[in-house]
């Protein structure tokens, strides 16, 4: 796991970055809020531990700045001020944790453990995975091995039920009523069509095949589909 440490103070920012990297986690050190902002919107972070006082830009500006460009990892402040109404600005921005200097290296460890271990959960709340395909249901984006697929409302919609029902076969009137609120019409072709397009789109071009039709019965979506 990777953190994003900005600390302007060197001497405390070189222990974090030991101390976390002898812990077992990848480290890069800021020095100030404008790399740090640069760092936290154009890397691959799974925490970032932000101080207040910042030269070029303050942590709050930091941290605002990363949540309107979508960065969602937790973030715990660091700082010397221990006013309550600095740690409500900070909460109410979208920090996690809140951790008053001078601090047991223990104890921000341990916060950073927590921290990471809610944001994994949060993050499989978030995102369903089969074989290379990932769907994100926040950002209501699909990629497969990587490449970027673009979905219909409806599609999306069927490749969720689909996986969140993995293994299972669907039939074609339970895809009716959950997709389309309908009652199935055995005249028309909808799902057919739907699911073929589906299919087109994420598994043509793509090992393993995903969605298999049953026949008579469905379908189903399994990583071993053939």
């Amino acid at each position: 796991m990777k953190i994003l440490v900005v600390e302007d103070e060197p001497k405390t920012g070189d222990y974090l970055r030991q101390g976390l990297i002898e812990a077992g986690f990848g480290v890069d050190l800021a020095r100030d809020g404008i790399d740090g902002l640069h760092l936290g919107e154009t890397g691959d972070y799974d925490l970032a531990i932000l101080d207040v006082m910042l030269p070029g830009l303050d942590g709050w500006q930091v941290l605002a700045g990363m949540r309107r460009t979508g960065r969602e990892m937790p973030v715990l402040f660091l700082t010397a001020r221990d006013q309550v109404e600095d740690r409500v600005k900070g909460l109410e921005l979208g920090a996690d944790d809140y951790l008053v200097k001078p601090f047991a290296f223990a104890e921000l460890l341990a916060r950073v453990r927590t921290l990471l271990r809610r944001g994994s959960r949060n993050k499989e709340a978030e995102q369903m995975r089969v074989a290379d395909l990932e769907l994100d249901l926040l950002r209501r984006r699909v990629t497969r091995g990587g490449q970027r697929i673009d979905l219909t409302a409806k599609e999306f919609a069927l490749l969720e039920l689909l996986l969140r029902r993995r293994g299972e076969v669907l039939p074609r009137s339970l895809i009716a009523s959950q997709i389309w609120d309908m009652n199935f019409d055995s005249d028309t072709n909808v799902i057919e069509v739907a699911v073929r397009r589906l299919r087109a789109k994420m598994d043509d071009g793509f090992e393993p095949k995903l969605i298999r039709t049953v026949r008579g019965m469905g379908y189903v979506l399994e990583d071993d589909a053939g």
